[in-house]
């Protein structure tokens, strides 16, 4: 019996679901996917001789992960610290190994099913990082957000020192965080898990 290679038009289209979040006042959006969990921030250790991007180096459950500033990443002033600031954990592929990383962002929206008629070719002019960084700009209502290849966006050759560096540090411990570096007081309740599709 042969396969057809018709398209089947009765199939509904594929969708995919994004988190997006606020950095730097732009949306942005990664593939749930590549979320492992969002926690809050609470404390950040700077490491020393590391990239301007990188805002230190967080404790999951023990692991040290290295945390990265966007904002500084993209070229732009870096984040300043709110009771809405949260770290997105992200698994990435770099030298084809998966990398464990968080994302420092201004708050978390909310995560959103995209198909590919709604995600837009990247414009030449407007956008603020580079074109690499970018999948896309997904739909969402009247607005777009920019959907990001977290791949491309963190595996940089500077990751090379980034993970030399922590691994030299050895684990994170509970050490008192500087003034920048405590959260606000009061911070409402933020999700301290996150999955895929809730």
């Amino acid at each position: 019996m042969g396969v057809s290679n018709q398209p089947n038009s009765q199939l509904p289209p594929s969708r995919v679901q994004y988190l997006t979040f606020l950095t730097a006042g732009e949306e942005y959006a990664i593939g749930v996917v590549k979320v492992r969990e969002i926690t809050e921030y609470e404390s950040v250790t700077t490491v020393p001789n590391t990239p301007v991007w990188i805002h230190g180096v967080t404790n999951l459950r023990g692991k040290v992960v290295p945390v990265v500033d966007l904002a500084a990443k993209f070229g732009l002033p870096g984040s300043l610290i709110s009771k809405f600031s949260c770290i997105i954990i992200t698994e990435v592929i770099f030298q084809g190994e998966n990398l464990t990383m968080g994302v420092l962002a201004d708050s978390v929206r909310h995560v959103v099913e995209l198909s590919a008629e709604e995600i837009g070719a990247i414009p030449p002019f407007g956008t603020r990082i580079k074109a690499e960084y970018l999948l896309g700009l997904g739909l969402l209502g009247k607005k777009f957000c920019l959907i990001l290849d977290i791949d491309k966006v963190l595996s940089a050759d500077e990751l090379v020192a980034v993970t030399d560096s922590v691994a030299n540090e050895g684990p994170v411990d509970d050490a008192p965080l500087s003034d920048q570096e405590v959260p606000a007081k009061g911070a409402p309740a933020k999700p301290a898990h996150f999955e895929a599709g809730a």
